[in-house]
This record gives C-alpha cells, structure tokens and sequence, in this order.
C-alpha cells in the first residue's frame, strides 16, 4: 500500500510508492500475442496467396512463411488459433474491466477530423499518454473490426462446407477469399502506420513494455 508523505515546507504531499500502470499486464501480453500471430498469420498468408493469386501479382518468396503451401497451411492454421482465443480474451477482458468504454469513448467523425488534420500539421500533443487521441481511437476499434472480419472470413474460406451461412454472408467462397485478403492488407497497414506512430514517440514502446 503506497503512503503519503507530508513535507514540512508546505509543498503539495508526496505519494511514495510504485506508479500505477498505465497498461496493466494483461493488455501487454495480449498485445504482444497479438502481434506474434498477426505476423505470422500476414507471413504465412502470404504463401498460401502465392499458391492460387486472387490478383496478377505474387509476393517474394523470401518475404513469406512455411517454405511450401502445406507448411504455410500448418503455421497459418496454429497462428490462427492463437489470434481467435488470445483476441476473444483481450476483447473480453477490455469489456469486463471497463476499459473499452474508458479508453475509447467518447468517440465522435468531428473528433476524429481534428486530431487528423492536427497530426498532419505535426500539432497533435503526445504528452499524456493515459489518453488516446481520436485517430488512435478509430485505428484501434477498426483494427478489432478486421481482426474478426479477418477470423470470419478465413473460417468460411477453410470450412466452406460446414459454415454455408457463414460462407454466404461473405458473398460465397471466392469473394470470402477476397474479403480475407483485403482485411488482411488493413492489418498491414494498420502495422506500417502504427510502427511509424512508435518510432515518433517511442516512449509509447516502453510503456507497451514496463506498463508505466
């Protein structure tokens, strides 16, 4: 238990103790998982693509996973478990503890026009990082969104027969097909912006890492 130290000068009291956690551990693991199996997952796509292109154009071998379409199947197929079960615990972890409504609401376009315009300018304040701007905000609910638009769309790609609504909701196989590549390319660049974002303010990375 932290204690509070009165000083006799008159200054403001002290509070002694360890700083609370900006983001407690759990957000940090899970983060991190998240990361593993979307990299992966991108990967090891990647080669799966390869295999029967959706567009006239392949990736460089030397960028994908797994070496050969069975071995970018079996390394797909593991990080997808991974990203279904550790997602489904962070979402529902983030509901539970109340940190969804916390950390993203209120959210609102006039907001979100704003803080844009302001980080184009180079003029959106990084100081208090307890608070996510706007655009951070909406990158973050939308990245959830492709998260799970990504895990429906590949489970009615893989069982296409024993998910037909499932299938028919994305349109039927193909399109299913094309709905997972295009969410999967609104991950990656969802990744390329938010690795830029942490090399402006690294101090974003240490506190992804220690929590404070």
């Amino acid at each position: 238990m932290s204690m509070v130290a009165t000083p006799s000068n008159g200054d403001v009291p002290r509070v002694d103790g360890p700083p609370r956690a900006i983001q407690p551990g759990w957000v940090r693991v899970t983060h991190w998982l998240n990361v593993l199996a979307v990299l992966v997952l991108i990967a090891s796509g990647w080669r799966i693509y390869n295999a029967s292109p959706i567009f006239a154009f392949r990736f460089p071998k030397e960028i994908t996973l797994g070496g050969w379409l069975g071995g970018a199947l079996l390394w797909h197929f593991a990080a997808m478990w991974l990203l279904a079960v550790n997602g489904l615990v962070y979402l529902l972890l983030n509901i539970v503890s109340g940190r969804l409504r916390r950390r993203f609401w209120p959210l609102s376009p006039r907001q979100i026009a704003g803080d844009l315009v302001a980080a184009l300018r180079g003029r959106l304040a990084h100081d208090d990082l307890q608070q996510y701007n706007a655009v951070q905000k909406a990158a973050y609910l939308g990245a959830i969104v492709l998260l799970v638009l990504v895990v429906l769309s590949g489970l009615a790609v893989w069982k296409s027969v024993q998910l037909p609504l499932l299938r028919e909701l994305m349109g039927g196989f193909d399109n299913a097909r094309v709905v997972h590549f295009v969410a999967m390319a609104g991950l990656v660049l969802f990744t390329l912006v938010h690795v830029v974002m942490v090399a402006v303010v690294p101090r974003t990375l240490l506190l992804m890492i220690r929590g404070r």
